[in-house]
């Protein structure tokens, strides 16, 4: 990790680009920099970051999310920013969800600390564990920085995060890798998902990849493209309904 930034090609390669795979040599050859450019037009005539009414996160806890998703994917020749491209809003539509809201997850005691490999152990819903994170996050960053995090410099981000990914940060009555761990997969999932969830506002990521969208779009084409490049716009599922 860089002083100033969580290096781009990281973040991708904690992404596991799995989901991605089945577009492998099939990516556009559309130059960098002309790609960026129709990107960061395409995203501003979208109205940005804060154009969504939130459904969960409040006004400090919002702060938070999009301070966080900036400095995982600060804005460059690659894309815009985390939060214009709508990670912020997948966030805040997934915390809302019934999956924020403990569908289908079993959450009844006793409350055991297990190992890593043996999953969920708390009580909170998955909305509930992101808030209290939150919270605790910010507690933290008053007593080592004088302020919340939201307010830091983008330095000062990095280094929060980092020592929140290596454990280092000493949250009160929390555990700080656990919830940078939840945090940053719910960023990543909002960066490459598709665009109807909220994220990868003008299907952004997947510009950035050469990803074509929507699989059944070009399934016909696998064969015939097959270790060739497949040049293609990318379609959302909402191009489809």
């Amino acid at each position: 990790m860089s002083d100033d930034t969580i290096p781009r090609r990281r973040f991708l390669l904690g992404a596991g680009l799995a989901g991605t795979a089945v577009a492998t040599g099939l990516a556009p050859e559309t130059p960098a920099h002309a790609q960026q450019l129709a990107t960061t037009e395409a995203v501003a005539a979208a109205d940005a970051k804060d154009a969504q009414p939130r459904r969960f996160l409040n006004e400090t806890e919002h702060a938070f999310v999009v301070a966080a998703v900036d400095a995982m994917i600060p804005a460059d020749e690659l894309s815009p920013s985390g939060s214009d491209c709508g990670v912020a809003v997948y966030i805040d539509r997934a915390l809302a969800s019934a999956w924020g809201g403990g569908a289908k997850l079993y959450r009844a005691g006793p409350y055991i600390k297990g190992k890593p490999e043996q999953g969920y152990q708390l009580p909170l819903t998955p909305a509930e564990f992101i808030a209290a994170g939150i919270a605790a996050a910010n507690e933290w960053s008053r007593k080592t920085y004088g302020k919340d995090f939201d307010q830091l410099d983008a330095g000062n981000r990095v280094e929060a995060l980092k020592a929140m990914e290596e454990g280092k940060a000493e949250f009160e009555n929390f555990n700080a890798r656990a919830f940078f761990t939840r945090l940053h997969a719910l960023a990543m999932e909002g960066f490459f998902s598709d665009p109807i969830y909220g994220g990868n506002r003008n299907m952004v990521s997947w510009r950035m990849l050469g990803f074509p969208g929507l699989p059944a779009n070009y399934a016909n084409l696998v064969e015939e493209y097959r270790d060739k490049r497949y040049i293609a716009e990318p379609h959302s599922i909402a191009d489809f309904s």
